[in-house]
């Protein structure tokens, strides 16, 4: 029973040391794609910083165009009243030729 187990441990720490053996090339490529991740990051907190600033001197302009129009709209005349006195009084001349 020893002698089994003793074989058995020895088969065991065959299949560690070969596992062990073959994680350090993994583990180099896993901190290679850390620091290319960590970069990929940056970059990308870079492009939202510089969209975020974008988005708002976008936003300012709408304001201001949407205030332009407001003001512009209110120093409008209606004109329903003169576009009803020129169809009355086109029914009422015009249509008599």
């Amino acid at each position: 029973m020893k002698k089994l187990w003793k074989i058995l441990l020895g088969i065991g720490a065959v299949i560690v040391g070969i596992l062990a053996m073959s994680s350090k090339g993994s583990k180099k490529q896993f901190k290679k794609d850390v620091k290319e991740n960590k970069k990929k990051k940056k970059n990308i907190k870079k492009k939202t910083k510089k969209l975020k600033k974008e988005k708002k001197v976008i936003k300012e302009k709408i304001a201001k165009t949407d205030a332009k129009i407001k003001d512009t709209k209110s120093k409008m005349k209606n004109t329903k009243s003169a576009k009803k006195t020129v169809s009355d009084f086109k029914k009422k001349y015009r249509s008599k030729k």
